[in-house]
This record gives C-alpha cells, sequence and structure tokens, in this order.
C-alpha cells in the first residue's frame, strides 16, 4: 500500500515508527556485562605518597572503593590482577547493584576466577568464565558446573559463619534478610530446581526480544547489524569487533563460540531475571531475558590488550577478532590471580604454587609476597545509594567512586558525602550505546558534568580527555561529613547525622537502619534528564529482590514467549505494560 499523500520521505517517516531500534530499548533493563573497557581501579585511585605510607608503617594500608553498577567484576579482576605494580594495600570493594541476580553473578563469578587449580585448570576456567558471563547458551559441562556452584552458593548464603569460612573475600551482612532470602532463591533456580529447558527457553526469549526491537526490519536483521557494527561500534574506537562474531551474537546470543555450535544448547540460567508485567489484566512476576541484545559483551575485555601485536592490522583488517583478544584477556587475568599472595621464589614450582587454595591466597591466609595484599567484596542493600551518608562508617570513607553510565541518575550530594576530600570518581560514559547518536552522546557527557559538579566534584587536570570515561575529583577542602550545599537547586540537603556514640566508626551497618531513615533531599532526577529529550536506555529494572513485598524467585510465573512479541506482554508502541511494584519510585 502506497502513500501518495505523504511522499517517499512521509513514507520513511512512518516505517521508521514501526519499529524501536534506534530508541534504546536493545539494551534492556538488566545490564549483565560493562559497555566499557575494564580499568586498574588503583591506576584511577588517589597515589600513596611516601609520608602517609611511613605513617601507616605499623598498619596496613586501605583503598576503600565504590562501585555503582559494575555489573560484571570487569574493573575488580583487572585491579587485582594488577595489584603486583602498586603498594602495598587491602582493597576493600563496595557494590551496589539494580538487582539480586548481579549480585549472584559476581559471587558465581569470582567463585570460578578463584577455584582450585588442582580442580580446574587455567584454559577450562577461561573458557567456563566466558560462557557464562557472555553467552545466552552453555555447552553441557558449564551447565552441570553452574549447577554445582549454584547448589553450593545457595547452602552457604544463609549461614554467614560458614560463608566466611570458605569465601572469606566475600561480605553478605549488610544485606538485609529478604535479600539474603531472594539471593538463596536464585541459587535455586539456578541448580535446577525447575527442570528441563521450558523453565528458562533463552532461544524463544531472545528471538522476541529481537523480534520487537527491529519490527519491521527484523527480516534485514542481517543489514542492521552489519551497519550498527561498522557505521558505529568501529568509528567509536571497537574496529577488532568481527562481523560474523556480531552478527552470531545478535541472531542467537552465543558472543564467544570456543566449540562446535552444535554444542551449546542448554540455556545459561544466570541471565535469567524477574519483572513485574501486566498479563491478561493482571500484574504478575515474570522470568524473562531483559538485558543487552544491541552491543555485545565485546567491550569489556575485547578492545585493548597490553599485548599490542593482538591490536595490529594487515590490509586494513584486524589481525584479531574481539572474541580473541577477550579469550587473551581473560587468561591473562586468571594467570595473575592465581599466583595472588605467592611468595615470588615459588613461581614456577609446581608443588609450592599449590601450596594453599586461592580462596586462602587472596583473603590473605597464606600471604606470603609483599606487594600483594587481600582484598573483599562487600555488597549492599538494593537502593541505598542515597542513604549511605547517614552511616558514620560511610561518611568521607571511599577514596574512588565509580558510577556506571546505566546508575548516573543516582550521582548526587549523597554519594559525594561518602567521598573522601581528595577522592576521585569515575563515570562511564555512553559512547557504546549503539542505539544513541553523536549528538545525544555530547548531552549525555554534558549532562554528567552538570551532575558531578552539583556533587561538589571538580575535573580532574591530570586526567587527559577521554570518549569513555569521565574523571572527575572532591577538593581536599570539603568536609568529609557536610553534604554540600547547592543554593540554585532550591533547599539545601540536610546535614548527614553523625554516629551514635555507642557504635564505633567502623562498625558495619545494620540491615534495619538502611532505609530506614528518612529519605534525604536530593536531585530530581528523571530518566529522560540525563540525555534532553532522549531516554536513557539502560534503566533500573524492578527487581524482586528489591520490592517491598518479598517474592520467591523461584515462584515467577512463567509467560510463554513465542516469536511474537505479544507473548511478552509488550504494547503495539513498542513499550511494556509493566508497572513499578508499590511504594518504588
Amino acid at each position: 500500500m502506497g502513500c501518495p499523500s505523504v511522499g517517499l520521505a512521509g513514507c520513511l517517516s512512518r516505517r521508521a515508527m514501526t519499529t524501536p531500534a534506534g530508541s534504546g530499548t536493545g539494551f534492556g533493563l538488566v545490564s549483565w556485562w560493562g559497555l566499557s573497557p575494564a580499568l586498574d581501579l588503583q591506576a584511577e585511585s588517589p597515589a600513596v605518597h611516601a609520608d602517609a605510607d611511613a605513617a601507616q608503617a605499623d598498619s596496613e594500608l586501605e583503598l576503600d572503593v565504590l562501585l555503582l553498577g559494575s555489573v560484571d567484576g570487569r574493573h575488580l579482576l583487572r585491579t587485582l590482577a594488577r595489584a603486583g605494580r602498586w603498594p602495598r594495600r587491602r582493597l576493600n570493594f563496595y557494590m551496589l547493584e539494580q538487582n539480586l541476580e548481579a549480585v549472584a553473578r559476581h559471587m558465581l563469578l569470582f567463585s570460578l576466577v578463584l577455584e582450585d587449580p588442582e580442580k580446574m585448570g587455567l584454559q577450562e576456567r577461561s573458557e567456563t568464565f566466558l560462557e557464562v558471563w557472555g553467552n545466552a547458551q552453555l555447552r553441557a559441562p558449564v551447565a552441570a558446573f553452574v549447577r554445582a556452584q549454584a547448589v553450593r552458593l545457595a547452602l552457604l548464603v544463609p549461614e554467614p559463619a560458614r560463608l566466611e569460612r570458605e569465601l572469606p573475600w566475600l561480605r553478605l551482612c549488610a544485606l538485609k534478610f529478604r535479600e539474603r532470602d531472594a539471593l538463596e532463591a536464585v541459587f535455586r533456580f539456578w541448580s535446577g530446581g525447575e527442570q528441563g529447558p521450558e523453565a528458562f527457553p533463552v532461544g524463544r526469549l531472545w528471538d522476541a526480544r529481537v523480534r520487537h526491537y527491529l519490527g519491521s526490519r527484523y527480516d534485514a536483521r542481517r543489514g542492521v547489524s552489519d551497519w550498527d557494527l561498522r557505521m558505529k561500534l568501529h568509528d567509536r574506537g571497537a574496529r577488532v569487533i568481527h562481523t560474523q562474531e556480531f552478527r552470531r551474537w545478535r541472531d542467537t546470543g552465543v558472543a564467544f563460540e570456543l566449540r562446535d555450535s552444535s554444542a551449546y544448547h542448554a540455556p545459561n540460567r544466570t541471565l535469567a531475571s524477574g519483572r513485574l508485567l501486566t498479563h491478561h489484566g493482571e500484574r504478575v512476576a515474570t522470568r524473562g531475558y531483559w538485558g543487552d541484545i544491541a552491543t555485545g559483551p565485546f567491550v569489556a575485555f575485547g578492545i585493548e590488550a597490553d599485548d599490542q601485536s593482538l591490536l595490529q592490522t594487515r590490509n586494513g583488517q584486524p589481525v584479531k577478532t574481539a572474541g580473541e583478544i577477550t579469550q587473551h584477556n581473560v587468561t591473562e587475568v586468571l594467570r595473575e590471580l592465581a599466583a595472588w599472595g605467592r611468595p615470588r621464589a615459588a613461581q614456577g614450582d609446581p608443588e609450592k604454587e599449590l601450596e594453599g587454595s586461592p580462596e586462602q591466597r587472596l583473603s590473605g591466609v597464606h600471604s606470603g609476597d609483599p606487594a600483594r595484599a587481600p582484598f573483599t567484596l562487600h555488597f549492599l542493600p538494593l537502593g541505598s545509594a542515597h542513604a549511605l551518608h547517614h552511616k558514620g562508617c560511610y561518611q568521607g570513607r571511599f577514596q574512588l567512586l565509580y558510577v556506571a553510565c546505566g546508575m548516573v541518575h543516582l550521582l548526587g550530594p549523597e554519594l559525594a558525602a561518602c567521598v573522601a576530600p581528595g577522592g576521585n570518581l569515575v563515570v562511564e560514559s555512553a559512547r557504546f550505546l549503539v542505539d544513541l547518536r553523536s549528538e545525544q552522546l555530547q548531552a549525555f557527557s554534558a549532562r554528567i558534568g552538570e551532575l558531578a559538579g552539583a556533587a561538589g566534584f571538580t575535573p580532574r587536570a591530570a586526567a587527559g580527555p577521554s570518549e569513555t570515561f569521565a574523571r572527575f575529583t572532591k577538593p581536599t577542602s570539603a568536609g568529609p561529613r557536610n553534604l554540600p550545599q547547592i543554593p540554585s537547586l532550591g533547599a539545601p540537603s540536610p546535614v548527614a547525622p553523625s554516629a551514635r556514640p555507642d557504635q564505633a566508626q567502623g562498625e558495619p551497618a545494620s540491615h534495619a537502619k538502611v532505609g530506614a531513615d528518612p529519605e534525604p533531599q536530593s536531585l530530581s532526577l528523571s530518566a529522560h534528564s540525563l540525555c534532553c529529550d532522549t531516554p536513557v536506555p539502560i534503566a533500573a529494572a524492578p527487581s524482586l529482590g528489591s520490592d517491598h513485598t518479598h517474592r520467591d524467585p523461584s515462584s515467577y510465573a512463567r509467560v510463554e514467549a513465542s516469536p511474537e512479541p505479544q507473548s511478552l506482554s509488550l504494547t503495539s508502541d513498542g513499550g511494556s505494560r509493566d508497572q513499578e511494584p508499590p511504594g518504588r519510585h
């Protein structure tokens, strides 16, 4: 049927309106992998001065880092792998994620990274890591490993004493009790509590997402993927991503095909998450795949390398693909972590290398290398970003604050009060979000600068221009216990209350107090304000673990997903009729 009254331009305009491609819906509501290269967080933090080292000669130096939305732990892994290049410091990472499934993936991936070398070799660990991290379909041995680890972690979560003994690098004490219960339920689902692939038909779910995302362009999906790759990702610095691997991931969700393609048939349950949808007039908790189907997991480890020979080109084409570079980088990271805490004299001696488990070496039990120190992962309650400054143990504590692009709206004076004077701020840009145009990327970067300035940060003078990260610092004159006053934004934010006299400064936060204090007056930012008139592509997905009424993820109602997007309760205008849980804003 033609459009004679409006002409060709009108036809193209109407056709463009039939698909949400370009509106940001391809990035989903849940982030499973990072959209920026891995960072060494010690290189981003303030330097350790000689006078500070001498003043704390008798006590161990510490680096406290607060990360919002780091998602896949890539920054932590790179930081730990390169720790031997820096002065010895105990590394304390405080993680705040948008959903409990991301917390569970952190625990699973770090358990894999620290697996005993006698049980799993370096190559097997590397390949298993890549498949669990970035593939929607798994090989049977990898799926069996996920089930076994999920059973183990499900038993450890409700037993804090046993958890601290077997995983000394992990701290869940700050999570609320209902969040721990929901976390245990996530592991129960991963362990196969609901048998069969129909519990999470990721193949049908992936195809339904792609059909809805592309709309009338679904039949030309290969051309769309080639355009997004060559005209966007390649132009923005990711030239090593090969057409074949990107096209395969867009079609099937398999980014790293390390074996024959027929071997990948088990659904990766770690990519399942819950969402409240309206189905037949009723609100139901639905399990599905709500993650990225536009960019892929190639950016985190696949576009940069210490070995520059991997980035060489011949006849204008890269000699290595992003998948090969990712496998090389991950293998090198795991190799460095396997040597953590091992005396340098023992390197190369197989008998001495295996003394002590990786968990013991990383927790400092067998720390024989003076250049390395233990580390700890602390997971904070969901939605507690604006309440952390109420705790005396968090005020002015962190030397480094990292904010992912999907959580930029949380950047404000409340978070700034948790950063020590002279501390640094690193904010991830939206450079590799292929649905955003250049003018939208510029608007997003400008908005980052506005939010950082309103929170009391100033651009870091020593940091050169970067299109991937924005770097700021907190002036040393700012007090760690007072929120910055911003008269132009209306009423000033309340001053954070000091710690109780009977509470030690370093006492861990209790479960009841986080979230019980009155909500501070913060910058009122909607998702639309981050990119001016363009909505942010990554929104905070309502996690069942963070709902006010606790729901067991194992009881999610499953909506049968046919190839048609209507089976996912999606409206004809490209949106979804999902609603926020009661009481959430």
